[in-house]
């Protein structure tokens, strides 16, 4: 927004996100499985990855010195409100970038994470797995809420890039460092074992499943029977041509088999082979997705607008305001970001205490839970709009009392909203996976089914929140309204339709980070 992206086309942005969660992390995941490079199936992707990761927030970071340089406005950043078009773009190259880098590197970590750890030890290694998350998301967020990058590196402000950029490029810039290092720790530590061709599992054709190996191979060999009336030099001639033919044969087939596999590895395929196996789901898996999907929509306007509505609504903040309109908008963003730090804190605690709710409860009721919490915290965020919105039109926003009322019960918000957000990451995985457990299409395809109620879902408001609240407006308050509902009825659904599951359904499933 402070290169001039208005509000309501700012979610926009953020579309590349479920498209490429929705094509590009299943075909990396199916690509990683096949992968026979001698540093393992899962590495090479998660080097690849990281470095387009640096890439792209470096991007990100420098897009408003980049912008200047093409030939944007050279008027100082602190003067300037207009777009800087050049810079814009440049952003929205990295951000995408950013996206597609994150989806490369989730899947491969988390697969190797399955590959590193027995069944025994899922649940511990996912515990683990989501504290380093947590961890992660405390430092990053806690590089947002500081304001003083730019001072303590004061190198970083241009003439086109400001207070907000420079502490901006200073966060990333740290950021490379510490995933520079985690990355090389990972790489280093996980001796994976590489995976040979001869290893591969063997593909049966979905059209002909109970044809043998030799069938499907081409030649059947049970019919080859040997050829006792022909005399010895003819039987080795007619023997030796055989073989050279079932070879030929074999040699064909492979071929062509190859070509077919990477045909079915394709990201239209991969898409395809997804909608197509919504036929053969259980019953009760239509109802999980309808939940998910609504959960989803529940989440996705607050992960988008989170610290835009502390600057605007909170704060009363305008990024294309005068001088202190954008430092307050500055320092709600910043106070969002510490709320987010505070939510992060949550998350990782309770990802410890799911497992042990869902014993107690049922993974039926502990969702029903999330999204009625999550009902309440948004209902929350809309109110807290109002009063604040409210009282600032009255005159009285310079009340101590009032005001610093209302950031705590923002960041309160913030802390409650840790809790479901554990609980969105994990239980409906856990129940996917006790539905799917013996159905044919395999429990990574019932994951990537689920993973379509996230991402269009997404779709969904990244293509419409922002208009929605320009409808009514400009502001936040319609978008948070907007995911309380969905959030209700995603809470009355999960009562009444989801199944009841074994309380140690649970057990073997660990968490997941989605």
């Amino acid at each position: 927004m402070t290169l001039g992206i208005g509000h309501a086309f700012s979610s926009f942005i953020w579309l590349c996100g479920p498209i490429t969660g929705l094509v590009v992390q299943p075909c990396v995941g199916i690509w990683s499985d096949k992968c026979t490079s001698r540093f393992g199936r899962r590495r090479p992707f998660i080097l690849a990855g990281s470095l387009m990761i640096c890439l792209a927030v470096i991007l990100i970071g420098f897009s408003a010195d980049i912008g200047y340089v093409l030939g944007d406005t050279h008027e100082h950043c602190r003067t300037f409100k207009g777009t800087r078009t050049r810079a814009a773009l440049v952003f929205i190259l990295g951000f995408w970038m950013l996206d597609l880098a994150n989806n490369t590197v989730q899947g491969p970590a988390r697969a190797l994470l399955a590959d590193l750890s027995g069944p025994d030890q899922r649940n511990v290694a996912n515990a683990i797995f989501c504290s380093w998350m947590a961890v992660g998301n405390i430092l990053g967020y806690s590089s947002g809420a500081s304001g003083k990058w730019n001072k303590w590196f004061p190198f970083l402000t241009t003439r086109a890039c400001c207070e907000a950029c420079g502490n901006l490029k200073a966060a990333f810039l740290v950021a490379v460092v510490f995933l520079t290092l985690c990355t090389l720790v990972t790489l280093y530590f996980a001796d994976e074992v590489p995976l040979t061709t001869a290893s591969q599992h063997h593909h049966l054709s979905d059209s002909s499943p109970l044809l043998d190996e030799q069938q499907q191979n081409g030649v059947d060999f049970s019919k080859l029977k040997p050829l006792s009336v022909m005399d010895e030099s003819n039987s080795k001639r007619t023997e030796n041509h055989i073989e050279k033919d079932t070879e030929l044969k074999h040699g064909n087939f492979k071929a062509g088999e190859d070509h077919a596999e990477n045909v079915m590895d394709g990201p239209g395929a991969v898409l395809v082979n997804l909608l197509t196996s919504l036929r053969h789901l259980p019953p009760a898996m239509h109802s999980v997705l309808v939940v998910m999907a609504l959960t989803w929509l529940s989440w996705f306007p607050f992960f988008l607008f989170d610290t835009d509505w502390m600057g605007r609504e909170v704060y009363h903040g305008d990024p294309k305001g005068d001088t202190s309109e954008v430092d307050l908008y500055d320092q709600g963003v910043r106070e969002g970001a510490f709320g987010l730090l505070l939510n992060s804190v949550v998350l990782g605690i309770s990802s410890f205490f799911i497992e042990p709710m869902c014993k107690w409860m049922g993974a039926k009721l502990v969702w029903a839970l999330s999204n009625f919490i999550v009902f309440v915290c948004m209902a929350g965020t809309a109110i807290i709009s109002l009063i604040s919105v409210r009282d600032y039109s009255g005159g009285i926003e310079h009340i101590i009392g009032a005001n610093e009322g209302i950031k705590m019960a923002s960041l309160v918000v913030f802390v409650l909203l840790g809790f479901p957000l554990a609980i969105t990451y994990s239980v409906p995985f856990a129940v996917t996976a006790e539905l799917t457990a013996d159905s044919g299409g395999g429990q990574g395809l019932a994951i990537g089914v689920l993973n379509l109620a996230i991402v269009v879902p997404q779709m969904i408001i990244s293509l419409g929140s922002g208009p929605w609240d320009a409808l009514f407006g400009g502001g936040n308050i319609p978008a948070f309204v907007l995911a309380s509902v969905c959030a209700l009825a995603g809470a009355v659904i999960a009562t009444l339709k989801l199944p009841d599951l074994s309380s140690s359904s649970f057990q073997s499933t660990g968490f997941h980070i989605g």
